[in-house]
Formats: structure tokens, C-alpha cells, sequence
């Protein structure tokens, strides 16, 4: 019989399915076994692999050799909220892989439209801003934040995924408008990922906080994360936030929140000794 082998005649499904085959990666010479894709981004291609020689699953991500780079810089970030390296080496085909940690959960962008309260979305925040105040401090910038590029895990625990290296620009919405990133650029984005997190309509003094950390003016924006952190823990804690000149009356409400257990205490004492000092004359 003879087969017709003119692409003209193949359907779609089957151009779509020869590609992706041609595509993956060739792990001869590797401990992994190819089990399936992961997911696609700008810097590569993750895939679900098992480690023969420990019998575990990781996720072994793919990139062109320009971005080698990647797994080099996050080696060197040893932190709870960023995923491990285990093994970083070339394809026979000239592309680099890197094997670490299996991450199950659902991206940032996903958790965060599941009706959560604020504190928990604060909380999320909180983790990925702890996990770049680190890679600051060992001279690292994330340069491409955003909701994909986070993970909430099973048990709640956050990672920070996809550090760039020098030919990543970002992602419009959540990139710096200055042509040279750097740390401000990185609180330029966790402005930008608080505020796609808030709830609407989103309290005023978090709203407030994320504008001051997107501020067009690098200068205009916090100085590090940890005082933008800090902003944060100061609204969590009832206080007034640096961000924000509030309203008086909003003040008088603050106070009155945070301190409503006592002001009705006094409240209850003072109608008491009223009520003594008056008892007599009835």
C-alpha cells in the first residue's frame, strides 16, 4: 500500500503532535525518563521527568544555551520560597536542562481568584516579597514577576519560580518602565502583584501601597522590599501606613478597630459608676 506523505494531506492534530514529538528532549546519557509536559513559557519548556537513580519525580525545565544562566543564578538562592536545583547539564541537541524540585499547586493567578480573605493573599505576598529581599541580598533580581510565575503549594507553602537572567525584559503590566532593571524594578512588580491580588473594592491604605511601589519614578518608589514589607505589616497591625495620608475620619475608625475591645471595656466601666453614683437618689 502506498502512503501518501504529501504534509498537505496531514490534518492538524497530526502536524501539531509530529512537532511537539521532534521537540522533546533527547535524555540519553541522563538518570531522567521523560513522562510528560509541564507547561511552556518565554525561557523554556518544563517537563515531568523520574529520576531513575532515586526513584523520584522532578521537574526538569529546558532552554536554549543563552539561558543557561538560570539554573547557575538560582543555585545560588538557597530559600524556602525558591525551588531547589538538583542537577544542571547540555542536551545532545546544544539545549541546557536543569532538574529540581516537583512543585504541586496552582499558580498565583489561579489561587488568588478562589474568593480568599486578604490575609491570606497578604500572607502569599508577604512570602514572595521575603523570597526577593533574599536574592537581593546575594545580588539577584527576579526581573520577570508575575502571578504565573508564582506557586501556592498543598499545604500553603509559596515559591517564586522563573528567575531571569540578562535577556529577560518582563512581562508588560508587571514590568518596570525603566530600560535597566534592577532591585527598585523588582518592587516595581511586587506593586503590581499586590495589586492584581486585592480583592474590589481593595482597602485604601493596600491600594496606596501598591502605587507607591509602581510609581513610574524609581526614586518615588520603597527603597527595598523590606520597607515595603513593612508597609505591609504596619496595615495587618491596625496602624497607619506610609503610603497613605488618611482621611480623619478614616483615622478615628482605624482607632476604633484596633482598639474596640478596650474603648468598650471603658465604655462598660463608665456606665457602672454611673449608674452607682446616681443609685441613691432613686
Amino acid at each position: 500500500m502506498e502512503v501518501n506523505s504529501d504534509p498537505a494531506d496531514l490534518s492538524d492534530s497530526v502536524v501539531d503532535h509530529l512537532r511537539q514529538v521532534a521537540g522533546l528532549p533527547d535524555l540519553s546519557g541522563t538518570r531522567y525518563e521523560l513522562e510528560g509536559e509541564i507547561g511552556r513559557g518565554g525561557m523554556g519548556v518544563v517537563y515531568q521527568a523520574r529520576d531513575r537513580q532515586l526513584e523520584r519525580r522532578v521537574a526538569l525545565k529546558v532552554v536554549e544555551a543563552a539561558l543557561a544562566g538560570e539554573a547557575a543564578l538560582i543555585a545560588r538562592l538557597e530559600h524556602p520560597a525558591i525551588v531547589p536545583i538538583y542537577e544542571a547539564g547540555t542536551l545532545p541537541d546544544g539545549r541546557a536542562f536543569y532538574a529540581m524540585k516537583r512543585v504541586t499547586g496552582v499558580r498565583l493567578d489561579r489561587y488568588a481568584g478562589a474568593g480568599r480573605p486578604v490575609a491570606e493573599r497578604l500572607r502569599v505576598i508577604r512570602r514572595v516579597g521575603e523570597a526577593l529581599a533574599f536574592a537581593h541580598s546575594r545580588g539577584a533580581i527576579h526581573r520577570d514577576l508575575k502571578p504565573q510565575n508564582v506557586m501556592v503549594g498543598e499545604f500553603g507553602e509559596v515559591y517564586v519560580m522563573d528567575w531571569g537572567v540578562e535577556a529577560v525584559g518582563g512581562t508588560p503590566g508587571f514590568r518596570a518602565p525603566e530600560a535597566r532593571l534592577d532591585q527598585r524594578s523588582d518592587i516595581y512588580a511586587l506593586g503590581a502583584l499586590l495589586q492584581f491580588v486585592l480583592p474590589a473594592p481593595a482597602p485604601a491604605a493596600l491600594s496606596a501601597i501598591a502605587r507607591k511601589a509602581m510609581s513610574a519614578e524609581a526614586g518615588c518608589r520603597y527603597g527595598d522590599v523590606e520597607e515595603m514589607l513593612a508597609d505591609i505589616g504596619r496595615f495587618e497591625d491596625g496602624l497607619a501606613v506610609t503610603a497613605w495620608r488618611e482621611p480623619p475620619m478614616h483615622r478615628v475608625a482605624r482607632f476604633w478597630s484596633r482598639n474596640a475591645l478596650l474603648l468598650w471595656l471603658l465604655t462598660a466601666y463608665a456606665a457602672v459608676k454611673l449608674g452607682i453614683f446616681f443609685w441613691p437618689y432613686r
